[in-house]
């Protein structure tokens, strides 16, 4: 007879002797395993990664990066299979879901190099819609309360020809990286960076002097997209910026450009001192603003040639290697008590003071 069939259910066998004890084997699956520790420090939760990304963005002095836009649902085209892109061929879910946030296949975003923003809040998504920013894609609850900057942004979003996504409270959670969303998000698109030699190129088309803007250490968006704005007005053809340690196109700047970065190009460069070598071997005058400079922006000699005038940061002014690239170093006049200007307030000025230069025809 087989142990199996020897052994009752109880602690005695069918033959009515107590069962044999385990010897204290196991003792430990009887204990407990203490309280239910914090999300935040649950392996796998989503906020013990919100909690590490927070501290990594930390310990490198940025932000944390907003989550990505590939955790929500997006449409999908009819017979598309699960593991493939639609109409791709037998592609893998990875490379579809990198396209689709427009990267190329090294995870790379697409003429970039940074990935798509999302706006999150009705505001702000609200805001961004009324700028014009480029989206991808409005994502909405289901069951969001309908006041009037929710209907306003749906119609912007369906005048510009933005899809509208409908996800969940957690989808937009991981959408937005944790951020108050409000049951609205916005995926903004992945700016197109032209190349330094293409602003040049604008100014050869135009058939005028080159007027270039190249901002160094100037990292606040908004900035960027003051400039962007005074370029516009004031004749630029163009703004560019190195690709490290910059200010990027976000949707920052694209609000404070009210709307010029649909007609003024930002370029990147690599390094840009090198940049402006090769700006200066084009023919170009390099024109750094300096409190220390010699010559009043307005007194520029070189003002009707063609022009590159590089702005520094606030308060730290421009790099070495950018000054010793300077052909001129010009000065803001302003009172003795103000120590320094506004990058995106201090190429406004400098622009104005060339357009009026080139306007009375003085060379």
């Amino acid at each position: 007879m087989s142990k199996s069939n020897s052994q009752g259910r109880g602690g005695r066998t069918k033959s009515g002797k107590p069962r044999a004890g385990t010897g204290g084997k196991g003792r430990d699956r009887l204990e407990g395993k203490g309280p239910t520790p914090p999300a935040h420090l649950r392996p796998g939760h989503p906020a013990q990664r919100r909690a590490e990304a927070s501290a990594r963005a930390a310990s490198r002095g940025g932000t944390r990066r907003a989550g990505r836009p590939d955790s929500v649902d997006e449409p999908r085209k009819p017979g598309a299979a699960a593991g493939a892109a639609p109409g791709g061929g037998g592609r893998s879910a990875g490379k579809a879901a990198a396209e689709r946030r427009g990267e190329a296949p090294g995870g790379r975003a697409r003429g970039a190099g940074d990935a798509a923003e999302v706006v999150a809040g009705r505001n702000a998504v609200l805001e961004a819609l009324r700028a014009g920013v480029p989206a991808a894609a409005l994502y909405a609850a289901p069951r969001r309360d309908a006041d009037d900057r929710v209907r306003e942004a749906v119609d912007l979003a369906a005048a510009a020809g933005v899809p509208m996504i409908e996800a969940g409270r957690a989808g937009l959670d991981r959408l937005t990286g944790g951020s108050v969303h409000q049951g609205l998000a916005l995926r903004v698109r992945p700016y197109d960076y032209a190349a330094a030699e293409d602003l040049t190129d604008r100014a050869l088309a135009a058939g005028v002097p080159a007027l270039i803007v190249a901002l160094d250490g100037v990292t606040d968006p908004r900035n960027l997209g003051a400039v962007v704005r005074s370029a516009a007005a004031f004749g630029g053809h163009g703004v560019l910026v190195p690709g490290r340690r910059s200010a990027r196109v976000t949707a920052g700047a694209w609000k404070a450009s009210a709307g010029a970065l649909a007609r003024v190009p930002v370029a990147q460069a690599p390094n840009l001192a090198r940049a402006l070598a090769a700006y200066q071997q084009a023919g170009l005058f390099v024109v750094g603003l300096d409190a220390g400079g010699d010559t009043p922006v307005t007194d520029l000699a070189v003002a009707g040639s063609p022009l590159v005038i590089v702005v520094g940061s606030e308060g730290r002014g421009l790099s070495r290697l950018v000054e010793e690239r300077c052909d001129v170093l010009a000065r803001i006049p302003m009172a003795a008590d103000t120590e320094s200007l506004n990058a995106g307030v201090a190429a406004g000025i400098a622009l104005h003071a060339v357009a009026a230069a080139r306007a009375a025809g003085a060379w």
